[in-house]
């Protein structure tokens, strides 16, 4: 019988991953192509974020394997960063509307799936 919450668990699990994969890209293309981003960024040059992003990635994959393992800190992390990128699309929101609403909306529901189910032990 399959356990209670494990569609949410493995539904947060894929897009921690998709999401770090996605940063991991969005990193290496920061670094490699500088003229594909306008370089204005504030606190630092588009290399500094570009390699933050990167990092980022990695421990978003790592915390997505971790989450189907069922390891607590992948599950507080997962919620960490969705929360704070909740914030951060609610800041963009005006620049891109339908994506900040989307990613939004996806946030919300990994944030479910941890906080209402990542803590179940197997029976």
């Amino acid at each position: 019988m399959e356990e209670k919450g494990s569609g949410w668990m493995a539904f947060a699990s894929i897009m921690l991953i998709v999401a770090g994969i996605g940063n991991f890209i969005w990193g290496i293309t920061a670094v490699a192509r500088h003229k594909l981003f306008i370089n204005q960024l504030l606190f630092a040059n588009l290399t500094f974020w570009g390699i933050v992003f990167m990092i980022a990635g990695v421990f978003l994959v790592i915390a997505g394997i971790a989450v189907l393992n069922k390891a607590p800190w992948a599950r507080v992390f997962g919620i960490v960063w969705c929360a704070l990128s909740i914030m951060f699309y609610f800041m963009v929101i005006w620049a891109f509307p339908a994506w900040s609403i989307l990613v939004i909306a996806i946030d919300v529901l990994i944030i479910y799936g941890l906080a209402e189910y990542g803590h179940r032990e197997v029976a």
